[in-house]
């Protein structure tokens, strides 16, 4: 489940399009209604949908509530506000695992050296080898557009990571195929190509499809409207509030019903789906 503590980021990415809602911040109460409900229902939570989780100024609450409610954590940051603070409360037992957008730096700080971005990143990960062994920790270098990337940054990146932990990369992996490669113990770099985020804005691709929106996960966005899956960053599919309804009665309405009734059918009920470029990966 993802749930968006805040839709608000530190950077702004190319490949990441910006937010059009008001900016928000999710109050402790809404969140720690939201967890109380799922925890019987979700394997994991996200703290994301939108925005960076470390934004948040009450995030290590937000990670306690977790805790208490035994709810895992799966984390994903672009780890440029990584501090000593922050080191330590994603080495909290309930994180499950946490992903490091490396390929956002050089998209927003061009040719900067990463140096210090990249130890802040380097540190957290061994201490979580000998503090945190069962922690899996991902390194994403997105958006290339070939098995290598033709990207000299994200070949930069690469190198130096590979450097640092003493890994010789495999040159015939296609990264397009094989995502995921572990380096050592439970790290890994995670590979992916760009991607066209939906939007009711977009041309019509068609009404045939299915998708695992409302079968493997579904979204709470900052100010409490359920969304149905983790691509509807505008909320254009709103299926209730969290604020307004019970969790269960929201997933149980009409409108949720026949989303998932249509995509176990091969039907885009919904215009934002008929327009979702990321639902051709499932042909």
């Amino acid at each position: 489940m993802n749930i968006e503590i805040s839709n608000v980021c530190n950077l702004q990415c190319s490949f990441c399009p910006p937010v059009e809602r008001e900016k928000k911040m999710m109050t402790l109460e809404t969140f720690e209604s939201v967890v109380s409900q799922v925890a019987p229902l979700t394997d994991q939570v996200t703290l994301h949908l939108m925005g960076d989780p470390l934004v948040h100024p009450k995030l290590a609450q937000f990670i306690e509530i977790c805790s208490t409610h035994q709810v895992p954590v799966f984390l994903v940051t672009n780890g440029v506000l990584m501090n000593e603070v922050r080191e330590e409360l994603l080495l909290n037992p309930i994180l499950r695992q946490v992903n490091f957008s490396l390929h956002s730096f050089h998209d927003n700080y061009g040719d900067k050296d990463p140096t210090i971005y990249l130890n802040k990143i380097f540190r957290y990960t061994r201490r979580a080898f000998e503090e945190r062994p069962d922690l899996y920790i991902n390194y994403r270098l997105w958006n290339l557009d070939d098995p290598m990337g033709t990207g000299l940054h994200n070949r930069s990146m690469l190198d130096r990571v590979c450097t640092e932990f003493g890994f010789n990369f495999n040159e015939a992996i296609d990264v397009r195929r094989n995502k995921s490669v572990r380096i050592q113990n439970r790290l890994y770099l995670h590979f992916d190509t760009e991607f066209t985020w939906p939007s009711v804005d977009l041309p019509l691709l068609g009404t045939k499809g299915t998708c695992y929106g409302l079968s493997s996960h579904f979204g709470v966005l900052a100010d409490g409207t359920v969304v149905p899956c983790c691509l509807d960053k505008e909320g254009k599919i709103p299926l209730g509030n969290v604020k307004d309804s019970p969790v269960l009665d929201i997933l149980g309405s009409d409108r949720s019903q026949a989303i998932l009734k249509g995509f176990k059918d091969n039907k885009l009920v919904e215009n934002l789906c008929q327009r979702c470029q990321y639902i051709t990966r499932f042909n």
